[in-house]
């Protein structure tokens, strides 16, 4: 159906598998808000409605109904990424994945095993035993062990990274995007003899021996636009700290903005007393982290500055020392943030993981095992 203004489209018609895939980006809370709207442009083109009537419908401009359909009817569902995939394209599909790292954590087989094989998983997935191995290297899944995982096993891994690493690339209109994490159990220490300064030829020495003065523990949010951080003390880490810290992110952001926060699973994170704030402040978006993945959370690379630059050579004869210094270093900081740049696409993430099993599949093969 066109309005009768510019070109004839192309018509755009939609495999149920790429509807499918399509309604998932928009019906899953944490898909990234800019691929979720690329997906219901798609979808409302697919309905047989013209660029403008689709611009109308979804409040997004003109050229931007027209980029992503064009975009999607020329590359199908890769056209709605940032960037195409490097190199080849995988044989194995995101679906596929989830699917064996799904049926691995929260299934067992059904030919009576206490535990997945290569051979009885490859068996329910259709795959081969080779990509089985390859995928439960990648994920660091060992179903014949008890004490098993070295990497993240969240089910939802793959929709995680792709969420949080959509936000660090294309960050949503009229938004902040802040990384937030505590920085726990800080101790306040006191050598106790003073360090040795540093002379020609000898480096800054100091005793192994120190009195411990209490803990306190950091919240903090960075903001991956300018590097800017919100820091907090608390004496404590449970559900209550971290409200108050949301408390003090809201009374110190923009009132007109919407906050995403990228957070770790952490149960603290998630209770009803925090759901219900969130709900009374609609501004704020919670995203969470795969588990044990730590690394895709850009406020430690922060943490480790502020380790590396102040708590390492740092000596404290009480908390409040630890937190007043703590506070001047963010102070300073602020006064010349150097934001961390994320430069990794969600596929380059998952096609090294690839490529790090596949090097460890040939290692194993080559020595004999």
């Amino acid at each position: 159906m066109g309005d009768g203004r510019g070109p004839k489209l192309a018509v755009l018609e939609l495999s149920q598998t790429e509807r499918d895939v399509l309604q998932g980006w928009v019906r899953r809370s944490k898909t990234a808000q800019a691929l979720a709207t690329r997906a219901r442009i798609v979808l409302a083109c697919a309905e047989g409605l013209s660029n403008s009537e689709v611009s109308r419908q979804l409040r997004v401009s003109l050229p931007t109904v027209g980029k992503w359909r064009k975009r999607f009817v020329e590359h199908r569902l890769d056209g709605l990424s940032d960037e195409d995939r490097p190199g080849a394209p995988r044989k194995i599909s995101d679906a596929q994945i989830e699917e064996v790292i799904t049926k691995t954590l929260e299934e067992l087989p059904t030919c009576g095993d206490s535990q997945w094989s290569t051979r009885s998983m490859a068996a329910a997935t259709g795959m081969s035993q080779t990509a089985i191995s390859r995928i439960w290297r990648a994920f660091g899944l060992q179903p014949h062990l008890v004490d098993t995982w070295k990497l993240s096993t969240d089910p939802l891994f793959i929709d995680k990274v792709r969420d949080v690493v959509g936000l660090y690339l294309d960050p949503p209109d009229k938004a902040m995007v802040l990384c937030v994490d505590e920085k726990s159990q800080m101790q306040a220490l006191d050598r106790t003899t003073p360090m040795l300064p540093m002379m020609p030829g000898t480096p800054e020495r100091r005793t192994h021996d120190y009195v411990r003065h209490g803990t306190t523990s950091l919240f903090a949010a960075l903001d991956i636009a300018t590097g800017k951080v919100i820091g907090q003390h608390q004496r404590r880490h449970r559900h209550q700290e971290f409200l108050r810290f949301l408390k003090t992110v809201d009374a110190n952001t923009p009132a007109e903005l919407d906050l995403h926060l990228i957070c770790d699973n952490y149960a603290t994170h998630k209770t009803p007393a925090i759901k219900k704030w969130l709900a009374g402040h609609p501004r704020f978006h919670l995203h969470f982290t795969p588990t044990s993945s730590s690394w895709l959370n850009l406020v430690e690379r922060w943490f480790a500055e502020l380790t590396n630059r102040k708590l390492r050579r740092s000596s404290h004869r009480s908390v409040q020392a630890l937190e007043d210094d703590v506070n001047a270093w963010i102070a300073a900081w602020n006064d010349e943030p150097r934001p961390f740049v994320w430069t990794k696409t969600a596929d380059e993430i998952l096609d090294s993981l690839a490529r790090y099993c596949t090097r460890i599949n040939k290692a194993i093969n080559d020595s004999g095992h």
